[in-house]
This record gives structure tokens, C-alpha cells and sequence, in this order.
């Protein structure tokens, strides 16, 4: 099987959750991993930072990049690209995994909290595949991935968060343009989106409680999926709205119940939002 040894792959929001949880997967094969996340201090409630991530990576037998990052901040993304591409001749991956969230109206979403959800969801897609694109042509087996979800129009999925839901679904069509847009250069661009909930603090603050984990998996199962992409040959896996739990079973995974949070509840883990 491929091997991401030695690849150079950039993670946004790498510094707890989904995106450490693939860090330390690529980790594991030798992967230079560029944590890129705003959390270069301690926050009061959430754990890990950059730097702790960083750590586990190094240990995990991978070569880790801690970088302060933004995503919002267009000079700062330029500036993080242009310093890993001409550092290692190329970026082998890209993952927006950094994600804003507010299941929130029209009329009860603030143009602030509507901005900062379009800025850190879909924009950043742009930004960084805008400046990262350089780079990405000078690898042999280039990806971008998008953590977002398939583009279901069903009005459940439109009429109570709206704005949320847009800013994921651009994610999305941003992605199948750019799929088409990019193939002459051999560059893949997917998007991923767990069949269930994943034990995240989006999940616990955002949608749920703490109570709400027991029926969620554990971020390693998207981790593992993100690896399955990863490894494709970029020129004929592309333009996809991939779901995790599928390419897991593409690849022959059947034993789903190590990814559940709580073993008790693994019969009532629930669907992640957009899917029907």
C-alpha cells in the first residue's frame, strides 16, 4: 500500500480533534505534518495547542511544523505556503479541516457570526488552494481535501441554520470546480464528511452536550479515512463527495466498532447532519 513517508502535508485546525487525529495518522508513516491552527496558547476549556500537537507528532515518528495560523488572514495563508513550498521544493497535500460553526437562522445569526463562518468555511478553500497551488504542481501525487459535506437541497437541511449550511455547501461546490479545474495538473481535490457524528467540540458545544460523545466515533475513523484519499493516485480520484464510513469499506474496513467513543452506545450512534 502507498506510504506517506516523507509527504508534506499542511492541516488546518490541526490542533485538536479531526485534524490532530490526522496528524498523528500520517505521523505514524513519517509525514512532515504542518500543524497550521490558531491555538498557539492554552485555551480555558478546549485541550491542546500547536505545539502539543506538534509533539505527538515527532513522537509518532513523524517531522512536525507548528505555524500560528489564521485562515481568515490572507497574507498569513501566502505567507505559510510560500515558506513550506520553498522549504521542501513542493506540498504534497492540503486539508481545510479548520471549521466555524453556529446552527443558527437568518434572523438569529449576526452578520459577524454569518461572516466568520463564510471566511473560515469556504474562503479559506480558496485562499489556500489559490496560494498553495504552486506547490502542489511540483508533487507527484498532489491532494487537496475538504472537510465538508455532499450538497443535499432537502429544506431540513436549509431552513433552521442556513447560513451554516451555505458555507459548508460552498466548501463543497468550490471543490468540484477546482476538481475540474486543477486535473490537467494532476491534482486531486475531494471532499470528506463522517457518516456520524465524531467526538469533536463542535459536537459537544455546538450541537450537543457531553452526553451527546456517547453516540459519536472518534476522530481516528475520519483520520483513517483522510489516509485512504491520501494514498489514491491523484489523477483519477477526484471531484468526489466522499462519506467516511464508504471509503473505509472501499478499502476493505469492516470492523467499525473500534471507532465507536462509547462501546455501550455503539448501536445508537447518530448521522451527521446533511445526510438523510
Amino acid at each position: 500500500m502507498p506510504s506517506l513517508k516523507d509527504k508534506v502535508i499542511i492541516i488546518t485546525g490541526a490542533s485538536r480533534g479531526i485534524g490532530r487525529a490526522m496528524a498523528l495518522r500520517f505521523a505514524k508513516e513519517g509525514a512532515t505534518i504542518v500543524i497550521a491552527a490558531k491555538s498557539d496558547k492554552p485555551h480555558p476549556k478546549l485541550p491542546g495547542t500547536i505545539h502539543t500537537v506538534a509533539e505527538e507528532v515527532e513522537q509518532a515518528g513523524g517531522k512536525a511544523i507548528a505555524v500560528a495560523l489564521d485562515v481568515r488572514k490572507e497574507l498569513q495563508v501566502k505567507k505559510l505556503c510560500d515558506r513550506i513550498g520553498e522549504e521542501f521544493g513542493r506540498i504534497d497535500a492540503v486539508i481545510n479541516n479548520a471549521g466555524a460553526i453556529s446552527l443558527t437562522t437568518v434572523e438569529n445569526t449576526s452578520p459577524k457570526r454569518y461572516d466568520l463562518m463564510q471566511q473560515i468555511n469556504s474562503r479559506a478553500v480558496y485562499c489556500l488552494a489559490h496560494y498553495a497551488l504552486p506547490y502542489l504542481k511540483q508533487s507527484d501525487n498532489p491532494h487537496i481535501l475538504n472537510l465538508s459535506p455532499p450538497v443535499n437541497l432537502q429544506e431540513k437541511w436549509l431552513k433552521d441554520f442556513s447560513p451554516y449550511t451555505l458555507s459548508k455547501y460552498g466548501m463543497s461546490i468550490l471543490s468540484k470546480g477546482m476538481a475540474a479545474e486543477f486535473k490537467p495538473y494532476g491534482i486531486a481535490v475531494n471532499t470528506l464528511w463522517p457518516q456520524t457524528y465524531i467526538a469533536t467540540a463542535a459536537i459537544e458545544f455546538a450541537i450537543g452536550s457531553k452526553d451527546t460523545l456517547n453516540y459519536a466515533r472518534k476522530p481516528e475513523i475520519m483520520a483513517d479515512a483522510a489516509h485512504v484519499v491520501l494514498t489514491h493516485p491523484s489523477d483519477n480520484y477526484t471531484g468526489l463527495w466522499l462519506i467516511d464510513e464508504e471509503v473505509l469499506k472501499a478499502a476493505k474496513v469492516t470492523d467499525f466498532s473500534q471507532y465507536a467513543y462509547n462501546a455501550e452506545f455503539e448501536e445508537q450512534i447518530q448521522k451527521d447532519l446533511f445526510l438523510d
